[in-house]
């Protein structure tokens, strides 16, 4: 990816036009020009390749939609390496979103959420959710395995056989982790703890779970030419920087409020930035976004596959990363695409609870009248129905439904004397398959 040109100061901009004696200030002010030309939020590398309205010049244009901006501006408690603030504009866009995250993380689900509302059916979306988040989160990181496979693995509890599924069954750790930590403030205990987690196995072992020190030169660099895209603070820095990321993310009191997503995203932000570890800070950042939405109570968010959005267009990523950082400090690029990729990983997951409670209405009226049957057993049969060709596993169900051993495997004993399942051998383990015409068998069971 190639490094956006740097935006030009809006307040040198501003001097040098009054300095002009053709004294073009009025023009441009009486434009009527916005914050958000095209109702984007456009950087100025994405501005000076468009033709400007009238016959103003790029920087004229800039100057406009620059000054139009720092009306909106709201700072942050958090500063880049040079002790400049970040800060964002609160524009019509920004607002609007944060009030969608508010009205659908943040409240009680009703009944159009039928599937998360019910007890019995929580837990299995939950750990489906968590899953794809470790997979998708550790994809972006390189790592090479199929979602079959990685899913396979986290559910059946085995040992990872390579880097790849370490660094998937890593990151599924430490959602659970995230989960168990809700009430203690962030420390730098447990900010190392996370690392530990996320990194264990994947990296040396003499970089895990440790800031990096001043003799570990970091950049970020592009994939593709090795441009240098971000150099984060010396190492030395960490030292009084961290202290002050601590206070941010527990939510001390500063000058303005601060809502609790842009906390969450300009914490994603600010981890990316000081990247205090060797490696493994993209994975770390995207842990701390979860705790931060999950503390400050979008509860809902645990069941959002958040990295899968991402992984979809990881340069639209990084590219607001950078737009942040070469425009000032002005960090509303990375939370407009946070706000997206949130707003978008809810769709997904209303889209998917729905096609699934659809399939399980099919099958409930195969198994209607099944009334012996307990619900993780009913669960299992309806994805056995939809699943002819799956296999399933004790370990897999007992991980699934977060029951104990001998729950799960007299589930799946009895399923099996019932003719809903052959049970057979693989290796050291049982395995149980779908009994074939399993719908027939399920309704002269019933009658």
């Amino acid at each position: 990816m190639q490094l956006p040109e740097q935006a030009p100061d809006v307040n040198t901009l501003l001097v040098d036009m009054l300095a002009n004696p053709e004294n073009r200030f009025a023009r441009i002010f009486r434009s009527g020009i916005g914050q958000e030309p095209d109702g984007r939020y456009l950087h100025w590398d994405e501005l000076r390749r468009r033709t400007p309205p009238g016959d103003l010049t790029p920087a004229e244009w800039w100057l406009a939609v620059g000054w139009r901006r720092e009306a909106l501006r709201s700072p942050l408690p958090l500063a880049d390496k040079a002790g400049r603030p970040f800060w964002f504009a609160r524009t019509s866009s920004v607002d609007e979103r944060l009030h969608q995250i508010d009205r659908k993380l943040g409240g009680r689900v009703d009944a159009q959420d039928p599937g998360i509302a019910t007890p019995e059916r929580r837990d299995r979306y939950l750990i489906g959710s968590l899953m794809e988040e470790a997979i998708c989160s550790s994809q972006l990181e390189g790592a090479s395995t199929t979602r079959q496979e990685a899913r396979e693995l986290l559910l059946s509890g085995r040992k990872p056989k390579d880097r790849d599924e370490r660094m998937i069954a890593n990151n599924f750790q430490a959602m659970e982790l995230i989960r168990a930590h809700l009430q203690a403030p962030l420390s730098r205990d447990f900010l190392l703890e996370l690392h530990r987690t996320l990194t264990e196995g994947t990296l040396d072992a003499g970089v895990v779970g440790r800031f990096r020190r001043s003799d570990e030169s970091i950049t970020v660099q592009s994939n593709a030419d090795g441009t240098v895209l971000h150099v984060p603070p010396e190492a030395p820095a960490l030292e009084e920087r961290l202290p002050l990321l601590l206070q941010f993310a527990n939510e001390s009191p500063g000058p303005a409020f601060v809502h609790p997503f842009v906390r969450a995203a300009a914490l994603h932000f600010m981890l990316s930035y000081e990247h205090p570890f060797v490696d493994g800070n993209g994975r770390t950042a995207r842990a701390l976004f979860y705790w931060s939405m999950l503390r400050q109570g979008y509860w809902l968010t645990e069941f959002l596959a958040i990295s899968r959005v991402i992984k979809a267009a990881p340069s639209q990523y990084l590219r607001a990363f950078l737009h942040s950082e070469t425009s000032g400090g002005d960090v509303t690029y990375f939370l407009l695409h946070q706000l997206e990729v949130v707003l978008r990983a809810i769709e997904d997951l209303f889209a998917y609870v729905e096609r699934e409670e659809r399939q399980i209405r099919d099958a409930e009226r195969v198994l209607k009248g099944a009334h012996r049957l307990n619900h993780r057993q009913r669960a299992l049969l309806s994805h056995a129905l939809r699943h002819p060709a799956d296999l399933y596993t004790i370990q897999a169900h007992q991980r699934e439904h977060g029951v104990v051993y001998q729950t799960a495997r007299q589930d799946l004993l009895d399923l099996a004397r019932a003719g809903y399942f052959q049970k057979m051998k693989r290796g050291h383990a049982f395995v149980f398959a779908p009994a074939s015409r399993l719908s027939g068998a399920i309704r002269r069971a019933r009658a």
